[in-house]
């Protein structure tokens, strides 16, 4: 497994997660249920002292926030168990800006918005909904239109997208529920892959926040080549 690095100091590390690796292993009764190498075994593999580190290190160690599995972009990782519950605060008080990629289907119309809508299980899976469901939380999402695109008889659009909240599945349950969902989104998208893109089309961008240091930073991660070379394709179907 191949992890760039982002930032690091003795408190945290930030790197860029790679679209299809999941940040720690799922674990149910009889175990782990998949056993696939997960980011925390590359962490602990490359910092084995952040095996101790967490609310539960023994299953996630180190982890303040996590990224599905088919999106890529900034983590930040912490390094010391006071760096963790300093972390945790950040997280817990809104107190981090995090900015997203992500490609859609169809036009959106508004240049801007706000998602409000708790967001719950849906009942019998493991799916997200906007809708009635069991264990229901507030759930806040912002939105800004980047570009506007169109291929044939398909529209798209890029948006810049900033949770203020982190619920499971947050940004893709909200852009669905507007009837627009992140393209090649597997688990609440319809549409499909129509360019074979092979992942979903969102990518944390950005992560701004202080860290334990007293120090406000921004990180950033580019575009990968395979969302940029997509975008990139759509355009050129344009002119």
């Amino acid at each position: 497994m191949k992890i760039e690095i982002l930032y690091q100091d003795d408190d945290v590390l930030v790197v860029n997660k790679p679209a299809g690796i999941l940040v720690h292993g799922i674990f149910d009764k009889h175990g782990q249920k998949h056993s696939e190498e997960v980011l925390t075994d590359w962490i602990i593999q490359h910092y084995p002292k952040i095996k101790t580190v967490g609310d539960k290190p023994e299953f996630r160690p180190g982890i303040v926030h996590r990224l599905d599995r088919e999106t890529s972009g900034v983590l930040i990782i912490a390094r010391t168990q006071e760096a963790f519950g300093f972390l945790k605060d950040q997280f817990q008080t809104k107190n981090v800006q995090k900015t997203y990629q992500a490609l859609v289907w169809g036009k959106v119309k508004e240049e801007a918005g706000k998602i409000e809508k708790p967001i719950s299980i849906k009942n019998g899976t493991v799916k997200r909904t906007v809708f009635k469901g069991k264990a229901p939380r507030d759930a806040v999402t912002n939105y800004k239109v980047l570009k506007r695109l169109e291929k044939e008889n398909e529209a798209f659009t890029l948006l810049e997208v900033q949770p203020e909240t982190g619920r499971t599945h947050q940004i893709r349950v909200h852009l669905s529920s507007l009837g627009h969902q992140v393209y090649g989104d597997k688990l609440y998208g319809k549409k499909g892959d129509l360019f074979g893109l092979g992942r979903h089309f969102l990518h944390a961008q950005k992560l701004s926040l202080k860290l334990p240091n007293g120090k406000q930073e921004t990180f950033t991660a580019p575009t990968p080549p395979e969302l940029q070379s997509l975008i990139e394709k759509i355009e050129s179907s344009t002119e």
